[in-house]
């Protein structure tokens, strides 16, 4: 379907994948099943703004696979091949929006803005925020550049990186711990407040070109197993030694504190990074950065015993960073454990700043902050 409102001017594409925003009644519980078209036509449309919607699929967002986020990341690349697109806007469930919003953002190299938006209550509710967020979504698209991939969500823009979920059922449910908001919407107005960091762009992966979600979420090339193993009182390296012996090519250890676990954790990291698998090192804890602060197991040790620390990056988007890797490197297999190491210490630890960040829809604040860069 395409919408468009006196004056069509940006042109939009809204790509379509499930969650709450296209979640209707089944009897028992909420399942998503709205098509793209009958979320839109909830929304108003902002001035000036032309939408076009791809049904890409329709999953509650808890049963995301890395399938289809590599199809949806293919789709973003194809449909920006076309240069008449200004923007796009992907509704997606709110359970993993945060995964694949950093997935999208890793290989996103063009000017124009990815904005991923939903709902933290179901499609046609009197009280649904679908609407309203997808208005604001469509506006931020048409709106702004050279931002990167975005979470707009309850009024405020947020960047991918950094961004999660911190409320379960709230409006205003997501933001960056560690960082403030990137900006807000309302009133028609697209206020950007900082800029975001990002690391350079990776290239399309190979099994992003094969990926097909399916009906199961399947892929015509296995990816690699990436598995995410938490540390606690009385934890030991039985889940760590398991997920390598299943397999996995990436473990993202969730520690406590600071980055701290247990000598014997350490010890099976080493194990695990000596077989070539590549182990990042996050936290527990809501906010703050990780350090190499304490031995006995600590973050000292784990980095002495081969991990790389995440700095303000949280369990999922840790994964994503070594899915990418592992997909950029090409290994479903063992790879070049130096080449692997080096390209995922660059994804989780060093970010450029991107400049300008320009919006056209006539944002001062927007305007601001180039003029700061």
């Amino acid at each position: 379907m395409k919408r468009t409102n006196d004056g069509g001017q940006r042109r939009i594409v809204v790509i379509s994948t499930g969650g709450t925003i296209a979640s209707r009644w089944q009897g028992t519980g909420y399942a998503a099943d709205a098509s793209g078209d009958d979320v839109l036509a909830t929304a108003p449309l902002p001035e000036g703004v032309t939408v076009e919607v791809v049904d890409l699929f329709n999953v509650n967002s808890s049963r995301m696979t890395s399938a289809h986020q590599l199809a949806l990341l293919r789709t973003v690349q194809e449909t920006f091949a076309d240069p008449g697109v200004d923007g796009i806007v992907v509704t997606h469930g709110t359970d993993t929006l945060e995964e694949t919003a950093f997935l999208l953002d890793l290989h996103h190299a063009d000017s124009r803005p990815v904005v991923l938006t939903g709902a933290q209550r179901p499609f046609g509710t009197g009280d649904g925020d679908g609407p309203g967020n997808l208005y604001d979504a469509l506006q931020v698209a048409a709106t702004v550049r050279d931002l990167g991939v975005l979470v707009v969500f309850d009024g405020r823009v947020h960047a991918a990186r950094g961004t999660v979920k911190t409320q379960t059922l709230a409006a205003d449910a997501f933001s960056d711990p560690s960082a403030e908001r990137l900006g807000r919407v309302g009133f028609s107005r697209v206020d950007i407040e900082r800029q975001p960091e990002r690391p350079a762009p990776l290239p399309l992966p190979a099994a992003a070109r094969t990926a097909d979600p399916g009906a199961t979420g399947s892929a015509t090339t296995p990816l690699p197993r990436v598995d995410i193993i938490t540390h606690h009182s009385d934890g030991d390296p039985f889940l760590l030694n398991a997920a390598v012996a299943a397999g996995a090519r990436g473990i993202v250890l969730v520690a406590t504190g600071a980055g701290n676990a247990t000598p014997e954790i350490a010890e099976a990291v080493a194990d695990a990074v000596a077989q070539g698998v590549l182990v990042a090192v996050t936290t527990r804890v809501p906010a703050g950065p990780l350090a190499e602060i304490y031995t006995g197991g600590g973050a000292v040790d784990l980095v002495a015993s081969g991990a790389l620390l995440t700095g303000t990056l949280r369990a999922g988007q840790a994964r994503i960073a070594l899915l990418a890797t592992l997909l950029a490197e090409g290994t479903t297999g063992a790879g070049d454990p130096a080449r692997s190491t080096a390209l995922l210490r660059r994804l989780l630890e060093g970010p450029v700043r991107v400049e300008p960040a320009l919006a056209t829809g006539g944002s001062r604040s927007a305007s601001a902050v180039a003029a700061r860069a």
